[in-house]
């Protein structure tokens, strides 16, 4: 698999018309190393993940290196800002608000929620099959936010827990139910833990996309140009088996190019008719 990746799916490089700013030398990026599975440190000191493996393979298809830098997340964006990087390899959910104030490609991943459960339990479809169950979640998270809102509905107990590494450790001790948390860590806890697995999914609605200055539109419409050829040779379903062991269903916004640049229905996206394409247009 590392090998696959490395050398590109099907040997394809991704061909288009870029402007001067972008058609030479390094791509500077950067995200949160301590985010797993999208970017975690190894022992040699190095930092792996999906995005890590986005970045690169972005960069294979360009034909550019890609110069990336592991720094905590509430830096990254004022540091963009600041030219510092040329866009942000960090997952970024993308809404409103933060679409007032940065450029975004279209997105990589739904950034849906997910709960975990025990490898014995039966299957769950539905916030309704929860009801009265015992959830674990990491403490002051959005994933708590969301129980507590729903808590009165449903009669969840909540444990909150310090980190969500804590939060699955209840659930393999059986002091909850089930943990919620974000779908990708959920997966890679389930991934990494044979004693529990991945059960349902809630859809927010929104999506993860790498994010650019306002005034950056030719470096946007570059690196989504290469998220869709990633999307249709393939590459982005294999980081998904990877990194967080799930085939990505048809449909969903990992394995499907969005129509224009950018995310429909927010600021800075650019209805376009062009068709994804690995090959120059």
């Amino acid at each position: 698999m590392k090998t696959l990746l490395k050398s590109g799916i099907a040997g394809l490089s991704l061909c288009i018309a870029i402007g001067t700013a972008h058609a030479e030398g390094t791509l500077k990026t950067a995200l949160d190393g301590t985010f797993a599975p999208h970017a975690m440190p190894t022992l040699d000191g190095k930092v792996e993940g999906f995005n890590v493996d986005l970045v690169n393979l972005i960069g294979e298809r360009l034909g550019k290196k890609i110069e990336l830098t592991s720094a905590q997340f509430s830096g990254l964006i004022p540091a963009l800002q600041a030219k510092t990087y040329d866009f942000l390899a960090a997952p970024v959910t993308v809404n409103a608000e933060r679409a007032a104030n940065l450029l975004f490609t279209e997105g990589f991943m739904d950034t849906n929620f997910a709960f975990v459960v025990p490898a014995n339990a039966p299957d769950y479809a539905s916030l309704d099959d929860l009801k009265g169950k015992t959830i674990a979640v990491n403490k002051g998270s959005a994933y708590d936010s969301f129980l507590r809102e729903r808590q009165a509905q449903y009669g969840w107990t909540i444990e909150s827990y310090g980190t969500n590494t804590d939060a699955v450790a209840a659930v393999v001790a059986g002091r909850a139910d089930a943990n919620l948390a974000g779908a990708t860590v959920a997966a890679w806890a389930a991934k990494q833990n044979p004693q529990v697995k991945l059960s349902y999914e809630y859809p927010t609605g929104l999506v993860w996309g790498l994010a650019f200055r306002k005034d950056d539109l030719e470096g946007r419409k570059m690196i989504d140009r290469a998220i869709e050829c990633l999307k249709i040779d393939g590459s982005m379903a294999e980081l998904s088996k990877k990194w967080f062991g799930v085939e990505p269903a048809a449909g969903t916004t990992i394995v499907t190019p969005t129509k224009g640049y950018g995310v429909p229905g927010l600021e800075g996206y650019v209805e376009d008719d062009h068709q994804p394409s690995c090959e120059l247009k």
